[in-house]
Protein backbone atom coordinates (compact mmCIF):
# COMPACT_ATOMS: atom_id res chain seq x y z
CA UNK A 1 0.00 0.00 0.00
CA UNK A 2 1.19 3.52 -0.83
CA UNK A 3 0.60 6.01 2.00
CA UNK A 4 1.35 9.75 2.15
CA UNK A 5 1.93 11.63 5.40
CA UNK A 6 1.54 15.41 5.46
CA UNK A 7 1.16 17.88 8.33
CA UNK A 8 0.94 21.61 8.75
CA UNK A 9 3.51 23.14 11.10
CA UNK A 10 1.21 23.17 14.13
CA UNK A 11 0.49 19.45 13.58
CA UNK A 12 4.04 18.17 12.94
CA UNK A 13 4.51 16.87 16.49
CA UNK A 14 1.20 14.99 16.23
CA UNK A 15 2.10 13.26 12.97
CA UNK A 16 5.57 12.38 14.26
CA UNK A 17 4.06 10.81 17.39
CA UNK A 18 1.50 9.02 15.19
CA UNK A 19 4.29 7.60 13.02
CA UNK A 20 6.18 6.44 16.12
CA UNK A 21 3.06 4.77 17.53
CA UNK A 22 2.31 2.94 14.27
CA UNK A 23 5.87 2.42 13.03
CA UNK A 24 5.51 -1.37 12.90
CA UNK A 25 2.33 -1.09 10.88
CA UNK A 26 3.83 1.46 8.46
CA UNK A 27 7.04 -0.50 7.89
CA UNK A 28 5.89 -2.83 5.07
CA UNK A 29 4.22 0.00 3.12
CA UNK A 30 5.58 2.52 0.63
CA UNK A 31 5.61 5.88 2.43
CA UNK A 32 5.67 9.40 1.01
CA UNK A 33 5.75 12.73 2.78
CA UNK A 34 6.25 16.40 2.19
CA UNK A 35 9.71 17.74 3.04
CA UNK A 36 9.85 18.70 6.69
CA UNK A 37 7.24 16.17 7.78
CA UNK A 38 9.18 13.35 6.15
CA UNK A 39 12.46 14.57 7.59
CA UNK A 40 11.09 14.73 11.12
CA UNK A 41 9.53 11.26 10.90
CA UNK A 42 12.72 9.77 9.43
CA UNK A 43 14.80 11.27 12.25
CA UNK A 44 12.89 9.40 14.98
CA UNK A 45 11.85 6.17 13.24
CA UNK A 46 13.45 3.56 11.03
CA UNK A 47 10.83 4.13 8.33
CA UNK A 48 11.92 4.60 4.73
CA UNK A 49 10.12 7.67 3.38
CA UNK A 50 10.22 9.18 -0.08
CA UNK A 51 10.34 12.92 0.61
CA UNK A 52 8.88 15.50 -1.74
CA UNK A 53 9.25 19.29 -1.56
CA UNK A 54 7.66 21.07 1.38
CA UNK A 55 3.98 21.84 0.87
CA UNK A 56 4.31 25.53 -0.02
CA UNK A 57 7.07 24.70 -2.52
CA UNK A 58 4.99 22.14 -4.42
CA UNK A 59 5.00 19.02 -2.23
CA UNK A 60 1.21 18.98 -2.07
CA UNK A 61 1.11 19.02 -5.87
CA UNK A 62 3.67 16.22 -6.09
CA UNK A 63 1.46 14.06 -3.87
CA UNK A 64 -1.52 15.14 -5.96
CA UNK A 65 0.26 13.80 -9.04
CA UNK A 66 0.54 10.39 -7.35
CA UNK A 67 -3.19 10.47 -6.67
CA UNK A 68 -4.01 11.50 -10.24
CA UNK A 69 -1.86 8.62 -11.54
CA UNK A 70 -3.61 6.15 -9.22
CA UNK A 71 -0.39 5.52 -7.28
CA UNK A 72 -1.56 6.51 -3.79
CA UNK A 73 -3.87 4.44 -1.60
CA UNK A 74 -4.17 6.55 1.54
CA UNK A 75 -3.47 10.14 2.59
CA UNK A 76 -3.02 11.29 6.15
CA UNK A 77 -2.95 15.07 6.09
CA UNK A 78 -3.09 16.61 9.55
CA UNK A 79 -4.31 20.12 8.80
CA UNK A 80 -4.33 23.14 11.07
CA UNK A 81 -7.92 24.39 10.72
CA UNK A 82 -7.22 27.52 12.76
CA UNK A 83 -4.42 28.95 10.62
CA UNK A 84 -4.75 30.26 7.08
CA UNK A 85 -2.22 28.66 4.75
CA UNK A 86 -0.62 30.61 1.89
CA UNK A 87 -0.95 27.55 -0.37
CA UNK A 88 -4.61 26.86 0.54
CA UNK A 89 -5.64 26.41 -3.13
CA UNK A 90 -3.11 23.57 -3.43
CA UNK A 91 -4.51 21.93 -0.30
CA UNK A 92 -8.08 22.16 -1.58
CA UNK A 93 -6.96 20.71 -4.93
CA UNK A 94 -5.24 17.82 -3.15
CA UNK A 95 -8.37 16.99 -1.16
CA UNK A 96 -10.49 17.28 -4.31
CA UNK A 97 -8.22 14.76 -6.06
CA UNK A 98 -8.73 12.35 -3.17
CA UNK A 99 -12.49 12.67 -3.66
CA UNK A 100 -12.30 12.27 -7.45
CA UNK A 101 -10.01 9.22 -7.27
CA UNK A 102 -11.62 7.58 -4.22
CA UNK A 103 -8.52 7.87 -2.02
CA UNK A 104 -9.31 7.75 1.70
CA UNK A 105 -7.99 10.84 3.48
CA UNK A 106 -7.71 11.70 7.16
CA UNK A 107 -7.37 15.35 8.14
CA UNK A 108 -7.27 14.81 11.90
CA UNK A 109 -5.92 12.23 14.35
CA UNK A 110 -9.30 10.64 15.06
CA UNK A 111 -9.85 9.75 11.41
CA UNK A 112 -6.20 8.77 10.93
CA UNK A 113 -6.54 6.31 13.82
CA UNK A 114 -9.65 4.78 12.26
CA UNK A 115 -8.02 4.37 8.85
CA UNK A 116 -4.80 2.92 10.25
CA UNK A 117 -6.65 0.48 12.48
CA UNK A 118 -8.74 -0.55 9.47
CA UNK A 119 -5.54 -1.09 7.51
CA UNK A 120 -4.16 -3.21 10.34
CA UNK A 121 -7.31 -5.35 10.43
CA UNK A 122 -7.32 -5.71 6.66
CA UNK A 123 -10.56 -3.76 6.26
CA UNK A 124 -9.12 -1.23 3.82
CA UNK A 125 -9.58 -3.01 0.54
CA UNK A 126 -11.79 -0.39 -1.06
CA UNK A 127 -10.16 -0.69 -4.49
CA UNK A 128 -11.75 -4.13 -4.93
CA UNK A 129 -15.11 -2.68 -3.93
CA UNK A 130 -14.84 -0.06 -6.67
CA UNK A 131 -14.01 -2.54 -9.46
Amino acid sequence: MHIALVAHDAKKDEIVNFAIAYETLFKPHELYATGTTGKRIAEVTSLQIHRFQSGPLGGDQQIGALIAENQLDLLIFLRDPLMAQPHEPDIIALLRLCDVHQVPVATNLATAEMLIRGLWRGDLNWRKLLD
